[in-house]
């Protein structure tokens, strides 16, 4: 770890994110940096910042509840090695990916029971919305990946958030709260004891909820597919806000792109789709405080989609490309055949190895905060086609 401009950075440190969470940190008490941070809108991701009775809906993000679960389940890893493209397209089938996506089936859950969809008309809106889209996983960097990890036993991981219901939230009490678009504007800050404070932490706390009943729901569906049963889970939130106490005060540490990990608290932390993913927990150290007793919660990205993958804008329905990117669909093949010959299932070239940073690498710069408990390495993974389009996407 280091400090630049008074701002605590794990890895090697972009510029671009220092220079944005050092303008964050004029009005939070604390920040920090993860290993895997980059430039975001208006708050860096892999950022993590304390507030004295505040919450900021630009720092938990517009994929509010963005997180990650991973599930063990009691089936044979060469039997599922042995009909893994079978079974790859038994998901790809099942799970919606995607834009604006509604689950082929209806998913009921407790959470549209709750009053404050009543209470808080913002919410109302979206109650249908959010029913439809119960289950959907999305586009962007959001997935479903088999593992196996060192032991033989198989693993799935998901990742994606509040889809929608999470996007139209942010939006709407970020305006609300007098917040403009752009990358380079300053966070929108509510007090916890302004109505619109209290609002959006209920709000805020639904989509979580959401999130969780999301996630659970296609752990369920894939492992109905796998024919296997949960012997083991891992659930955690990465675009969120806590109450917590550091430094002898009562302080609301929000992490963007960052994964609480207090000690013994066990966390799913994915690579890219030709790199291993990991089950960590946190263990205590002098550097575990700072870091609000947080970590990465993935690799961290080096290229930007449009350098990826070029520039492209939908006319009419329709997806049209206007520059090359740097990373071909042959590029991600190769990578992915040379590594471990995995399985893919849709993905653009937006979210191609090349794109990422290094797991393991990522991880060393933590080493005195975490330990790691399981390596998964990935035989499937499933994400939206590169023709998809999602604004909900973190």
């Amino acid at each position: 770890m280091r400090k630049i401009n008074n701002v605590p950075v794990w890895g090697e440190p972009l510029d671009n994110a220092v220079a944005q969470m050092a303008a964050c940190a004029e009005e939070a008490e604390y920040v920090a940096l993860m290993a895997d941070h980059h430039l975001g809108y208006s708050v860096p991701i892999g950022g993590v910042l304390a507030y004295d009775n505040k919450v900021s809906p630009s720092a938990v993000g517009f994929d509010i509840a963005c997180g990650n679960k991973a599930i063990r389940l009691d089936v044979d890893a060469q039997e599922v090695q042995a009909r893994i493209g079978e079974i790859m397209n038994e998901i790809f089938a099942a799970i919606s990916f995607g834009i604006g996506r509604k689950n082929r089936q209806p998913v009921a859950a407790d959470l549209f029971a709750a009053s404050i969809w009543d209470e808080i008309p913002v919410a109302g809106k979206l109650k249908e919305l959010a029913q439809s889209q119960l289950g959907t996983v999305g586009a962007g960097n959001h997935y479903v990946d088999v593992f196996i990890d060192g032991e033989d036993q198989v693993w799935l991981g998901v990742h994606f958030g509040s889809r929608g219901l999470g996007h139209k939230l942010a939006t709407y009490f970020i305006k609300a709260g007098g917040g403009k678009d752009g990358m380079h504007v300053a966070p929108v800050l509510l007090n916890l004891d302004s109505e619109l404070g209290q609002q959006y932490w209920a709000c805020m706390e639904l989509a979580g909820a959401y999130a969780y009943a999301g996630r659970d729901w296609v752990c369920d569906r894939v492992a109905g597919i796998l024919g296997g049963t949960i012997v083991d889970s891992v659930h955690n939130h990465h675009n969120f806000a806590w109450k917590e106490r550091h430094y002898g005060r009562d302080l609301i540490v929000i992490r963007k792109g960052a994964t609480p990990c207090m000690p013994g608290q066990r966390s799913f932390v994915g690579g890219s789709m030709g790199d291993i993913s990991v089950i960590i927990s946190g263990k205590e150290s002098a550097e575990s405080a700072s870091t609000l007793y947080s970590t990465v919660h993935g690799a961290g990205r080096v290229m930007s989609r449009t350098q990826a993958a070029g520039r492209k804008r939908w006319r009419k329905g329709k997806l049209a490309l206007q520059s090359e990117g740097e990373i071909s669909r042959q590029m991600m093949v190769q990578w992915i055949e040379e590594f471990n010959g995995v399985e893919l299932r849709g993905a653009g070239t937006d979210e191609s190895p090349h794109v990422y940073k290094r797991l393991p690498e990522v991880l060393e710069f933590h080493c005195e905060t975490i330990e790691i408990e399981h390596r998964l390495m990935p035989i499937g993974v499933a994400m939206a086609s590169d023709d998809e389009y999602d604004p909900f996407r973190d």
